[in-house]
């Protein structure tokens, strides 16, 4: 079995997969997007993106085993069949994409977010968003996470304003990345980018998910509700920074 040898790949590729692995413990949830656009300094975006297929499954078990009693289950049942058929266009349009086009979208979608949650923040008897709101976001949700694993920073978008525990937010984050993830396995199968050279790469770094993991679960138990969430909108702000900027290089 072949392995990626490039020593600027794990160079970059570890800290991804930590950032990965703190983000699916909910600490920190907006820096998890950054693990491909990192990986992409030294691989393709698919590439990258088939790498962290068999990390990511590993992450989402060790984040439903930790939050497996903090979960909103309505919530999570509304989300899950609008991010699967984000998942079943991104499967569909894969090949027609420009990678770029689809980062400068993304990021700029985000940044519009964060500015209007910066001029208008809600209140406390804010009500919480639109359903079809929930349906859109989720929808692309699926369809980011398709092509780069970027899914969290629009479901947060719908959900941040829910207000929710951090606990309860994490938990229910942690499931519906599990099934939004693992149906990927099949499109990205079909597509051919699971092969031998980036499944034995994952291997390689796959000791990396548990430690990361383990780091966000300690902090996540600990934060306050507003650190929490302010993190969050630092971490989706540098992801929309650095989409943005390889939308225009």
């Amino acid at each position: 079995m072949t392995l990626i040898t490039d020593p600027f790949f794990y160079l970059v590729a570890v800290p991804a997969v930590l950032l990965l692995g703190i983000s699916k413990s909910g600490f920190g949830a907006g820096f998890g997007s950054l693990a491909v656009p990192l990986m992409a300094l030294a691989v393709s975006v698919p590439q990258a993106a088939a790498i962290l297929m068999p990390v990511l499954l590993l992450m989402d078990l060790l984040g439903m085993a930790a939050f497996r009693r903090h979960l909103d289950r309505r919530l999570l049942w509304f989300l899950l069949p609008w991010g699967l058929a984000g998942i079943a266009l991104g499967t569909l349009l894969f090949r027609l994409l420009d990678g770029r086009a689809v980062a400068g979208i993304l990021g700029v979608v985000i940044l519009a977010f964060l500015a209007q949650r910066l001029l208008f923040p809600p209140k406390p008897d804010s009500p919480p968003p639109p359903r079809w709101v929930g349906a859109l976001l989720s929808a692309t949700s699926g369809f980011t996470s398709f092509i780069a694993h970027a899914g969290g920073p629009p479901i947060n978008a719908y959900v941040i304003p829910l207000r929710l525990s951090p606990v309860l937010f994490t938990g229910t984050m942690a499931f519906f990345f599990f099934f939004i993830n693992l149906s990927k396995w099949v499109p990205y199968y079909w597509l051919g980018l699971l092969d031998w050279r980036n499944l034995g790469t994952s291997l390689v770094l796959l000791p990396l998910a548990p430690l990361g993991v383990w780091i966000g679960v300690r902090i996540a138990h600990r934060i306050q509700p507003v650190l929490f969430y302010r993190l969050i909108h630092i971490g989706m702000f540098l992801t929309a920074v650095k989409l943005l900027w390889d939308a225009w290089r």
